[in-house]
């Protein structure tokens, strides 16, 4: 929930109300739901729990448009493509970024998980596959070019 309320807050200042409200409701049905608290709050590490999780995330990030996972589409020869994400998802794609460092609570001062987010990204990027308008928005957002 804590991580829930801080990308609510970033979406709200992205001027995204309504997917401030509804951001990963899908974690709260039972097939995400059981995985994730078994995962974060549990003592199951087994290779069996940890297989779930994995089955888990892959579950939210293809119900969860905002997830630059959903965007990727997979042929039958092994390549991959990333398609065009809707602007809308790329700034809540953002906010969860933004509100996932805040919801960690690693900063003393409110202003540092902005410096935090762009930290993250530029060490991630290239491991993070976008369609070119979609990362040049962030990388704008984030002050990078």
């Amino acid at each position: 929930m804590r991580h829930k309320w801080f990308v609510a807050r970033e979406c709200f200042r992205h001027g995204l109300y309504w997917q401030g409200i509804t951001h990963d409701l899908s974690k709260f049905l039972p097939d995400e739901w059981f995985t994730y608290v078994n995962q974060y709050y549990g003592d199951n590490k087994s290779p069996d729990h940890i297989q779930k999780f994995r089955v888990a995330f892959l579950t939210h990030q293809k119900r969860n448009k905002h997830h630059w996972q959903y965007w990727l589409l997979f042929d039958d020869f092994g390549n991959f493509y990333s398609l065009p994400m809707p602007h809308k998802y790329v700034a809540e794609m953002l906010a969860d970024w933004e509100g996932a460092g805040r919801a960690q609570g690693r900063f003393p001062n409110n202003d540092d998980y902005y410096q935090w987010t762009k930290k993250w990204y530029d060490k991630y990027k290239d491991e993070i596959f976008l369609d070119d308008e979609a990362r040049n928005w962030i990388e704008k957002k984030l002050g990078l070019i």
